[in-house]
């Protein structure tokens, strides 16, 4: 399970080092792909198969399944890990995600999110800022 939070910087060829506990459950190639939120999603290659096989089953006849998917899987890459721990974030993912050099990496159960710093310090006063409502809100879902 990912969790955690970690705090890196890109160098200047756009490489990030993976956290090592993260490394652990990635392997050494993995899926990076946009999130919701303006992060980007990182999913272990089992994890991503699983996602991609109920991707599959939505219908093509819904135009928000259509716009999804193709957002989804647009935006995917396969990284590799090189002998340092750090991948290659590709240009087109750095620019949706708004990532300059501060970086923030979290653990997100099944799957890791990287996010500008900045975003990430937007993100999560808000998110603070209505944790209660949210958790209340969690109640309906049976959580």
């Amino acid at each position: 399970m990912f969790m955690g939070q970690f705090q890196h910087s890109l160098d200047p060829k756009g490489r990030l080092i993976i956290p090592s506990k993260f490394r652990e459950l990635l392997g050494d190639s993995f899926i990076l792909t946009k999130g919701l939120d303006r992060c980007l999603f990182v999913y272990p290659k089992d994890e991503w198969s699983l996602l991609e096989q109920k991707l599959k089953t939505l219908p093509l006849t819904k135009k928000d399944a259509r716009a999804f998917i193709r957002f989804f899987f647009s935006g995917a890459v396969e990284v590799e890990i090189d002998k340092q721990g750090r991948i290659l974030i590709p240009p087109m993912l750095r620019e949706y995600a708004r990532i300059e050099k501060d970086v923030v990496i979290i653990g997100v159960s099944n799957r890791a999110e990287i996010w500008s710093r900045k975003e990430w310090e937007v993100y999560s006063k808000e998110a603070e800022s209505s944790y209660e409502e949210i958790a209340e809100n969690m109640v309906d879902l049976g959580i």
